[in-house]
């Protein structure tokens, strides 16, 4: 029989040798969950403005913009502005930009970057991932038209910031299940100041309208029959029939529209990878 010390030896050994894989396995994954999180956070900023364009504190601003929206829906949302695309071609700079430079979330890499170019003013949109899907063609190309006119204008903190506040309006639709696309676009809506505004210009225009027709009018004295607006002896009826000749009803079908698509069109990068997006000059 064991002695009693022998056995708490025993009972040692067996559960320090028991608990080894499993400290392996904890290990492991405490591992892998650190190198996953490390990788998400050592990509290059989301704002990198290489042109200038903006001031320090509107820098800052549209930095915690982007950095709130891409980590509320896990894909990156990031804005680059340079001088020259180094003989590239927009798309092509924005596409290696953002997979050189460790963007995105997931194993997919999803998220989006928007490249303003200032030497021939271009501007590109590359996405990756799922907001592929997120961003259809018809969906950029709205886009596009809400924020490029600031950019145009050269005010670019305004053009970027609409960009971002789509980019978060983008995120959520995709999550119904149908993110924007032909026939389901963003329905554009005035700003509720200019609703009073609208009101007092039309009730102006209508007065006026009105005033003129009054003077006009002027001349015109109320008669107490309809006899008295005849003038004597100008209108004789000597004949009345009615004679229905034909009818002819002319019926065209109206064609559809067969190049308009729908969803995304893609290509491949220098990496590999597989992009959407768009690209143009402002």
């Amino acid at each position: 029989m064991l002695s009693k010390k022998n056995q708490q030896s025993i009972y040692s050994f067996y559960f320090s040798n028991l608990n080894k894989p499993i400290i392996i396995l904890i290990a492991l994954f405490l591992l892998l969950n650190y190198q996953s999180t490390f990788a998400q956070t050592t990509h290059s900023p989301r704002l990198a403005d290489h042109a200038e364009l903006l001031s320090a504190s509107e820098q800052q601003e549209l930095t915690q913009l982007l950095d709130a929206v891409s980590e509320k829906y896990e894909q990156d949302v990031v804005i680059i502005t340079t001088y020259s695309l180094d003989g590239k071609t927009a798309t092509e700079y924005a596409d290696d930009y953002y997979d050189y430079n460790n963007y995105g979330f997931s194993s997919s890499y999803d998220g989006i970057l928007l490249l303003i170019s200032m030497e021939y003013n271009d501007w590109a949109i590359s996405t990756t991932g799922r907001s592929i899907d997120v961003f259809t063609d018809a969906g950029q190309e709205y886009l596009v038209n809400e924020f490029l006119p600031d950019i145009s204008d050269a005010d670019y903190f305004a053009g970027f910031k609409k960009f971002i506040n789509l980019t978060d309006q983008y995120f959520e639709q995709a999550q119904t299940g149908e993110p924007y696309d032909h026939g389901n676009l963003p329905k554009g809506l005035l700003e509720w100041y200019w609703l009073p505004v609208a009101l007092v210009v039309s009730a102006i225009i209508a007065f006026i309208v009105i005033l003129y027709h009054r003077n006009k009018l002027k001349s015109v004295k109320r008669q107490n029959a309809a006899n008295d607006y005849i003038k004597s002896n100008s209108f004789q009826l000597t004949n009345q029939n009615d004679l229905f000749l034909y009818r002819n009803v002319s019926v065209q079908k109206i064609p559809q529209n067969q190049n308009r698509s729908s969803g995304s069109s893609t290509h491949r990068s220098s990496s590999g990878r597989s992009h959407g997006g768009s690209s143009g000059k402002f």
